[in-house]
């Protein structure tokens, strides 16, 4: 998923990869980090191309450590799937320090791919606070927060200006202009990330946790997901569908496909991360100037977001763990955190950033963002996290396109994921 997202995916997740082992002894359990040596960096499809101009300034001061830049795929699944291969085989690998999506750290951690992090090392109190969260896992730190995310209403607000109406704060508002004002101006009404991969979890989770619902609890050992929220959140996507408010090609879209659609001027409304916002104002987009960001509506007023975003770690056998962490302080620190956001419209994790003036005239959507970020959920923790969003995505999708009804879904995902929890 893009945020990655981030969600992005959102969501750009990176992944640091360093070669040689640990030549200071130092134990993973301890947190310790010593050895220092050059750095190769990799990022699942950066679209900004931000990436590569920031690493330069990093490589003219640390000559004996320095990163060279490689592209994983663009898909967080993908990403995914690499990172989990080369971390399980039977060598020191390629991945020793990476850049994850803030929902595989309990996954890594409990795997002991990843090692514990000295909090003292890292700027944790300057950052926004439910990022910190996303990092720990059985009450320990295992990676540092590096961009955060939250999903967001783009609108068109040229035509609920000529309508005369404010943007949606309900489900109501939304699914009664999606379906009487969208079409007067040949648009289609709403559409988020509707393809069976990690964006349309995101979008279940979102929908279950406005209506009050939750899917996991316990670090994914209780399910929690059999409930009258669940079925409302995933009713009420299922009823876009059927009804043809959200339009059915929005079943294949990921982040990609759904901001080129309400850049192009195709939706009246979408679901995604603050960079479709950033890219649809850009020039010579067709909607630039004409858009607005509000916070995603739930059954009664605000909703709630997936805290999207990814979180920097460093692989248990890495050889040069102390340039891993001196990189990640780099990352994490007030100059580069403003960079990650002027440069590659990635929202950063540094609080004071979205309360700057200037940050704020640029970036219009960082009072917005950093409300939606404050209030958001991560998706659920669990030790067996991609099979968890496999399941959703399988289940929900059943559910949207028309095989199953809200109330089956319901029930057939208590079900596998209890199966899944009790591994």
């Amino acid at each position: 998923m893009r945020w990655m997202r981030a969600a992005g995916r959102g969501l750009l997740a990176l992944v640091v990869i360093m070669t040689g082992y640990v030549a200071s002894g130092a134990r993973a359990g301890e947190g310790a980090v010593q050895g220092r040596g050059p750095l190769t960096l990799a990022t699942a499809g950066d679209l900004t191309g931000y990436l590569g101009p920031l690493l330069q300034g990093w490589n003219r001061t640390h000559p004996g450590e320095k990163v060279t830049l490689v592209e994983l795929p663009d898909s967080a699944d993908e990403t995914h799937a690499q990172m989990t291969t080369d971390l399980s085989g039977g060598d020191r690998g390629r991945f020793d320090v990476l850049n994850i999506d803030v929902n595989w750290t309990s996954e890594f951690a409990a795997a002991g791919w990843i090692r514990p992090l000295p909090r003292d090392r890292f700027p944790l109190k300057s950052f926004l606070r439910p990022v910190v969260d996303t990092a720990t896992y059985d009450g320990r730190l295992y990676a540092v927060p590096y961009v955060t995310n939250a999903g967001l209403l783009l609108y068109r607000k040229d035509v609920l200006d000529k309508e005369g109406v404010p943007p949606p704060r309900t489900w109501a508002e939304l699914e009664h202009d999606a379906k009487t004002i969208a079409p007067r101006y040949g648009l289609g009404g709403y559409a988020g990330q509707f393809l069976p991969y990690e964006g349309l979890t995101v979008n279940a989770a979102e929908a279950v946790y406005s209506a009050g619902g939750t899917i996991l609890g316990s670090e994914g050992t209780r399910v929690t997901v059999d409930s009258a929220a669940a079925r409302e959140g995933i009713g009420f996507l299922a009823r876009g569908v059927r009804e043809g408010w959200i339009p059915k090609q929005a079943l294949t879209y990921k982040e990609e496909e759904s901001k080129q659609a309400f850049q192009d001027g195709r939706l009246l409304f979408l679901r995604n991360w603050p960079y479709a916002y950033a890219v649809a104002s850009a020039k010579g987009s067709k909607v630039a100037g004409r858009i607005g960001a509000v916070p995603l509506p739930g059954p009664d007023g605000p909703g709630r977001s997936v805290l999207g975003g990814s979180n920097l770690a460093v692989n248990s056998r890495a050889r040069h763990p102390d340039s891993a962490a001196r990189l990640i302080a780099y990352l994490t620190s007030a100059p580069v955190q403003r960079q990650v956001l002027t440069r590659g419209a990635l929202p950063p994790v540094r609080a004071a950033l979205y309360e700057d003036p200037a940050l704020v005239k640029r970036f219009p959507y960082l009072p917005t963002l950093r409300a939606a970020v404050v209030t958001a959920s991560p998706r659920p923790k669990s030790a067996h996290y991609d099979q968890v969003s496999l399941v959703v995505q399988a289940v929900v999708q059943d559910a949207l396109a028309g095989r199953q009804t809200p109330g089956q879904a319901v029930r057939r995902l208590a079900r596998e994921l209890d199966a899944i929890a009790r591994r």
